[in-house]
């Protein structure tokens, strides 16, 4: 099945690129996981396991700015109110994990909006 091998080709370069990415208190990390219908975002300090913000196109605050999840606005939508929060708790720097995709369409505009918004990497 095609589908298969390209979920487990993104599972393989994921593992490759957290091999190298590594959020820590100071400087944490910007993961970023996509499905059809919905995109997530968490910044997580990978040194003590902790997951410091999250938001996610499923959110109630986020339905207050967007009706569908799955496309670049709502990925658009998703990087302002995590770095919103993640300033919040005084996070101005993180590592970006693209989590195997191409750095393209949602996952760009994600990250464009997260450092429009004030966070930095």
């Amino acid at each position: 099945m095609l589908t298969g091998k390209k979920v487990e080709g993104r599972k393989i370069r994921h593992l490759r690129i957290r091999a190298r990415v590594i959020g820590t208190a100071e400087r944490p990390r910007l993961a970023v996981f996509r499905s059809l219908s919905h995109i997530y975002a968490q910044v997580i300090d990978d040194t003590s396991g902790r997951t410091l913000a999250s938001v996610d196109s499923r959110a109630p605050d986020f339905r207050a700015k967007a009706k569908s999840g799955g496309n670049v606005a709502a990925a658009k939508v998703v990087g302002e109110l995590l770095a919103q929060r993640a300033k919040a708790q005084g996070i101005n720097q993180v590592v970006f994990d693209r989590g195997g995709y191409q750095y393209h369409g949602r996952v760009k505009a994600l990250a464009e909006a997260a450092r429009a918004a004030g966070l930095s990497f």
